[in-house]
Parts: C-alpha cells; sequence; structure tokens
C-alpha cells in the first residue's frame, strides 16, 4: 500500500497555491540559519525541532512547496561515522560505495523517522531534492579507491539509479508531491557526463507508481518529466541587488543566500507576486 498526495509538484506548477503568477520552490536553508538561527546549530538531530524551524521560514518566505534535501540530511548523519565509511570501501567496485550508503539498516532508520516528521508537519507539498544517481556515484566513488570519476559514465549512473529506486521505496508510505534529481555541477567540479532523466528509468516508474512528479535539475535549468514547463533559477544577486532580474522561465527555484538582508528579501518577494 502506498500513500499518494492529491496535490503534485506538477499541479502546484500549474497553480501556484501562493497566488503567485508563477510558483517558486525555496532552498532557504542557508539563510533560515542566519536569520533564525542566528549562530546555533541547525537541529538536525531533533525532526521535531527542525520542522519547528523549517516552518518558520515557510511563513517568512511562502514558498509554494516545502523542499527538504535529504543531501544535506545525509551529509549530518554521514559525518565521522567511521564504520559505515569502512563499509563503503569494502568493495572497488564501481557502485558499491553508492548500494552500502543507501542500504545501511541504521542510516535508513535515522532518515526515514526524520523524513516522516517532516511530511506529516509540513502545510505545504512536500518534495524531496536528492543528488541524481550520477551525482551520487560521484559523490561517493572515490570510497573505490578511483583517483577521479572520469571513468563512470552514463550505463554507471542508469545502474546506480536501480539503488536509488529501492532505496525511495522507504518513502512510499509518506505525502510526497515530487522528486527533483540534483544534476548540477558544484562550484570548482568539471561537468563529467550528463546523463538526461530519462536514463532513469527505474526511478520514473516508481514515481509514476506512487504519483509523484519527477524532476531533474540541470546546470542551465530545471524540468518536470513529462510536462512542458521549464524551471529557472532566480540569481543570487537577486536578493542582494535591487536591479537583478528574473530570467524566463514558467516556475523558479533559488537559493537565498545568508548574506541576504530580511528587508531586502521580503522587497524581493513583492516582485515575485
Amino acid at each position: 500500500m502506498t500513500a499518494s498526495t492529491a496535490t503534485t509538484l506538477a499541479n502546484v506548477v500549474a497553480s501556484p497555491p501562493s497566488g503567485r503568477p508563477k510558483a517558486v520552490v525555496f532552498d532557504h536553508h542557508e539563510y533560515a540559519a542566519s536569520v533564525i538561527l542566528r549562530g546555533r546549530p541547525v537541529p538536525w538531530d531533533n525532526a521535531t525541532a527542525y520542522a519547528a524551524f523549517f516552518a518558520q521560514a515557510q511563513g517568512l518566505l511562502r514558498p509554494d512547496v516545502a523542499l527538504l534535501d535529504l543531501n544535506r540530511l545525509y551529509g549530518h548523519l554521514t559525518s565521522g561515522n567511521i564504520r559505515l565509511e569502512t563499509a563503503m570501501a569494502g568493495r572497488p567496485r564501481t557502485g558499491f560505495a553508492l548500494r552500502t550508503l543507501l542500504g545501511d539498516d541504521d542510516l535508513n532508520r535515522a532518515v526515514l523517522d526524520f523524513v516522516s516528521v517532516f511530511a506529516q508537519t509540513a502545510r505545504q507539498p512536500v518534495v524531496l531534492r536528492i543528488p541524481s544517481p550520477m551525482a551520487w556515484l560521484r559523490g561517493t566513488h572515490h570510497f573505490s579507491g578511483a583517483d577521479d570519476t572520469s571513468d563512470l559514465d552514463a550505463d554507471n549512473a542508469e545502474n546506480a539509479s536501480m539503488y536509488v529506486s529501492d532505496w525511495l521505496r522507504a518513502f512510499a508510505g509518506l505525502p510526497v508531491a515530487g522528486l527533483l534529481l540534483d544534476n548540477r555541477t558544484p562550484a570548482g567540479a568539471s561537468g563529467g557526463v550528463h546523463v538526461p532523466l530519462e536514463a532513469y528509468t527505474p526511478i520514473a516508474n516508481l514515481a509514476g507508481n506512487y504519483r509523484w512528479t519527477l524532476g531533474q535539475l540541470d546546470d542551465d535549468q530545471a524540468r518536470l518529466q513529462g510536462d512542458a514547463a521549464v524551471g529557472a533559477y532566480i540569481p543570487a544577486g537577486f536578493w542582494l541587488e535591487p536591479d537583478v532580474e528574473l530570467p524566463p522561465g514558467d516556475f523558479y527555484l533559488g537559493e537565498i543566500p545568508s548574506a541576504a538582508l530580511p528587508e531586502g528579501v521580503l522587497a524581493r518577494l513583492e516582485t515575485l507576486g
């Protein structure tokens, strides 16, 4: 039995619940940590406290969805975990480290508990953001003993998508509106092989079964599977300077920088409608 949500990310893009002309998806983590927490640590170890912190930021900014970045959560939960790192380095086979990461029972239990609290308390449709299979493969490939990721190709990414889809089944019972695969090139990194969303058939099939809207964030734009709408990225400078204009797009995604001033952010929100 799976749980679905009547509202999907595609529905949100077509008819933004905020009433704005175009839907907005905010990653406000850095900004909210600066403005709300003021130097205190992000409460990753207390899902209820994190949900309250997140809800406060949502109330200030009024995005159309509640975006949860699971890569950040994983970064916190795996930091200093020598047991897990040793297991991930157990074999040099490509993809072994990622499969081990996503198959760790203790970690999966902690992640599911956290996401469950988040999804069940969010007031907006929940969208999960995870690394694309290729991005996750690149991020874990060094555990195989490789010096770089130049040997990774589309076939490796396709295989990795099977591990990711199996892992995603844990969220079947939660009210999730969409899943975004983050395929953007990290700052300072080389782009490598681009793998289109269509290559990730196991994930697409799972998302279709669960009625999640599936999308991919590439360097130039975001797009949703089976939808003509194109998402544009709000430049970081938009939040810092009043004369920075929005690029064309059918909906917007933006990361609000920690250096942005609250009064400036509120003023810029007005220009979004």
